[in-house]
């Protein structure tokens, strides 16, 4: 058991979703929890990760595998939900209707849901919820918080030191996550500000996209570096305007996040802006991994909610023309950096 602890779990833990990060979470859950129960569609993924077989095979002994959400939500109260935002409503949909108010729920989804909004006519900011409220939507459970911050899996999976933050308006919430997720090698904080939190998870995909396409065109740090600190301002000028606090951006969960995410050539959307900058089609990028490019999606979302509420978010706009309306690189670039932005910082 982790020496950090403070509380002892001795029911079953779930975690839904069987992806990469599903999977980083069921192996730190196995430092401290005797019983993990990991919830997958496919029968043959089920028999594969029950076999041990090829990516599986390291797999603790302490993990089970289900195609059951009916079992998830008898065996478990606390549970992981790690799927793309793009299914995570569906998902809920089913899960929803088994949980009552006992259950926890700590998702790890760094996207945002615009189902609700109208086909026609513009965006609002109550059509667009986080994957917290969409769990609040669609169930009876109220013990929600989010795991968000810099948590590239293959360093946690080779059991590098990494850290994370759980954010819930319930303090209960927070000690159990840290409970189940803490060890010597993984730090896990804590905060109220949940909104926050995950606006800032959202947030920082896109401008790791927009750093992907520099790296795509073999730019340096000068002008990354120029990227990431007015992009963590659009972020926290965004965020404001959804609710949120500024600290938000400020830990881990926002330019701690943005920072790694927006460096590494693990992080898939610094990997698919580098594709799309040297030539790869959106379709094939969206094709060979699109729910997991949760910046593709955010960056749609926001861009209606920014025209929505006059924002004044440059990169944000120009990334989504580069993206989506084919805008040449070079022509972005320079729209930016002849930009008459006034100040420095502006937010605090």
């Amino acid at each position: 058991m982790s020496k950090y602890q403070k509380i002892q779990i001795k029911q079953a833990v779930g975690v839904v979703g069987a992806g990469s990060f599903g999977l980083t979470i069921a192996g730190l859950l196995a430092e401290n929890v005797e019983d993990i129960l990991i919830y997958t569609r496919r029968e043959e993924s089920k028999a594969k990760m029950q076999a041990r077989e090829g990516e599986y095979a390291q797999l603790s002994p302490k993990i089970r595998i289900t195609t059951s959400l009916e079992e998830v939500a008898r065996d478990c109260q606390l549970i992981f939900p790690v799927i793309p935002s793009k299914g995570f409503r569906s998902m809920m949909q089913q899960l929803g209707p088994l949980l009552n108010p006992q259950h926890f729920l700590i998702h790890a989804t760094k996207g945002l849901d615009s189902s609700l909004a109208p086909k026609e006519g513009k965006i609002k900011p109550e059509h667009i919820k986080t994957m917290s409220q969409l769990i609040e939507l669609e169930s009876l459970a109220c013990r929600v918080g989010c795991l968000s911050g810099p948590n590239l899996a293959s360093e946690i999976q080779e059991h590098q030191p990494a850290a994370t933050l759980i954010a819930s308006k319930y303090t209960e919430v927070i000690k159990m996550g840290q409970a189940a997720l803490r060890s010597s090698r993984f730090q896990v904080y804590g905060t109220h500000d949940i909104l926050g939190a995950e606006l800032a998870g959202a947030l920082k995909n896109v401008v790791a996209l927009a750093a992907g396409l520099l790296g795509g065109k073999g730019l340096g740090m000068n002008i990354w570096a120029l990227l990431v600190t007015r992009g963590l301002s659009e972020m926290v000028h965004i965020g404001k305007a959804m609710g949120a606090d500024v600290k938000a951006f400020l830990g881990v969960a926002g330019i701690g996040d943005l920072i790694a995410t927006a460096s590494s050539t693990k992080s898939r959307n610094y990997k698919a802006g580098v594709a799309l900058a040297q030539g790869t089609p959106m379709q094939e990028i969206v094709g060979a991994d699109g729910d997991m490019v949760e910046g593709f999606r955010t960056l749609e979302i926001i861009n209606q909610l920014c025209q929505a509420l006059e924002i004044n978010s440059p990169i944000f706009e120009i990334v989504h023309r580069v993206v989506f309306k084919g805008m040449e690189l070079e022509r972005a670039i320079h729209f930016l950096m002849t930009y008459p932005y006034a100040v420095d910082v502006d937010f605090l």
